[in-house]
């Protein structure tokens, strides 16, 4: 072996002469959007910076900004994306056009499911965060869903034809709400089994016979606040304001102004902070339902008496206060790290109490299945109350009480 050659097998066999070689993934594009996503959908599109997403690619800023020119360009492609797959999820093929339209119904409710599966951890960004969507790609996403819900209410009518439109409406918005549910929580279902459960909740919620829609709703009484409470008027102005404007578009000074008070300084008499007000809210919302699981167990003759029991405290206090409600579910991402570690042990354990009476009633459920029936349970009242509000008659309280047992009991729920 000559000297030269010597060299190199010397360098090879220390491996300082190795180089290795970086390609770049043909599907990088893809991998950026749905890690982005992701991060949109758990942290809010507030709190994410294009640093944030490379970091969870292993790739530096520069090269993501190669593939995307700005932050908002990423939040918008799979916003858009996103309701791109849920409208092709309702075009049914040439194949299924002679079907019975159950079939075709039932069809488009499997190619929801699966959207709905594969996109999981990715839906939290429609449904919490498309508020920061500029109007022009707002439009085109409500265009996207539209179509949706459009798709659903003609299938609806055809194997239905007893409903009116404002029945096909509540009953396509809750079809939505169930399969959207999965990306609020992580309860783990095999794919084949969450499938099945999803499948049962849809199509136990298309085929309900809805209570008759109220001439009118009874006006909530409206509660105000003595001035000198100004404690309780900072937070029921900051839960306004979070509600219309979403947490991180709202400032101390905004708080202040709503209030009436001087100046801003006058909130740190009462909080510590914006996030501290956002939590005492969080407390409030978690508070509400922990405190009526127990007198509920207490005075019920069984488990399906106290769920439903439940239900009903949950709807009464989710339409007088649909602010809290929606806040609660929207802004968790907000909420100062140590206190949402707290929130988040209280909302687990909420609806692990609920889960237990589900089992009661419905024994053949795993814990996992009734956790996640509880969440998309949970989730009508959330959907509903931002889709129709406190005061439509064709979603009154009694009617989300109805599609709340549906959900949880099934066709036996009627």
């Amino acid at each position: 072996m000559g000297a030269q050659e010597g060299r190199a097998a010397d360098k090879a066999s220390d491996g300082s002469a190795a180089r290795v070689v970086r390609r770049r993934p043909r599907d990088r594009r893809a991998q950026i959007a749905a890690a982005s996503a992701e991060a949109f959908g758990s942290l809010g599109y507030h709190g994410v910076s294009m640093e944030d997403i490379a970091s969870r690619l292993d790739i530096s800023s520069a090269a993501l900004y190669r593939h995307y020119p700005s932050k908002y360009a990423l939040f918008r492609e799979e916003a858009l994306r996103l309701g791109g797959l849920s409208e092709a999820a309702v075009r049914l093929p040439d194949s299924a056009r002679e079907l019975p339209a159950e079939a075709r119904l039932g069809q488009v409710i499997d190619a929801l499911i699966a959207s709905s599966i594969a996109n999981r951890r990715s839906a939290a960004l429609l449904r919490w965060q498309r508020r920061y969507l500029e109007d022009a790609d707002a439009a085109i996403l409500d265009g996207q869903l539209a179509q949706v819900t459009s798709a659903l209410m003609a299938l609806l009518a055809e194997t239905r034809p007893e409903l009116d439109k404002a029945d096909r409406a509540v009953l396509s918005a809750a079809i939505l709400s169930v399969l959207s549910s999965i990306g609020d929580h992580h309860v783990s279902i095999p794919v084949r089994a969450l499938t099945t459960l999803l499948s049962t909740a849809c199509r136990a919620v298309a085929s309900c016979t809805l209570p008759p829609s109220a001439a009118h709703t009874e006006p909530l009484a409206a509660t105000e606040i003595p001035l000198t409470f100004k404690h309780e008027l900072l937070l029921a102005r900051a839960i306004e304001l979070f509600h219309e404007r979403g947490y991180p578009n709202v400032s101390v000074e905004d708080i202040a102004t709503a209030a009436g008070l001087p100046a801003s300084s006058a909130v740190y008499r009462f909080y510590r902070s914006k996030g501290d007000i956002l939590a005492a809210a969080f407390r409030r919302a978690a508070e509400r339902v922990s405190a009526a699981i127990g007198p509920a167990v207490a005075a019920a003759d069984g488990p399906e008496q106290a769920l439903t029991t439940l239900i009903e405290l949950y709807v009464a206090g989710s339409f007088a206060e649909r602010e809290l409600t929606f806040v609660y579910y929207a802004e968790i991402s907000n909420v100062p790290a140590d206190d949402r570690t707290v929130l988040r042990n209280i909302q687990r354990l909420n609806v692990e109490e609920w889960a237990k009476l589900l089992a009661g009633v419905r024994p053949e459920l795993s814990a996992a299945d009734a956790r996640l029936l509880v969440h998309a349970a949970l989730a009508l009242v959330v959907d509903l109350g931002q889709r129709f509000g406190s005061d439509d008659p064709v979603c009154s309280r009694q009617r989300v009480i109805h599609l709340m047992r549906v959900v949880l009991f099934g066709p036996d729920g009627e």
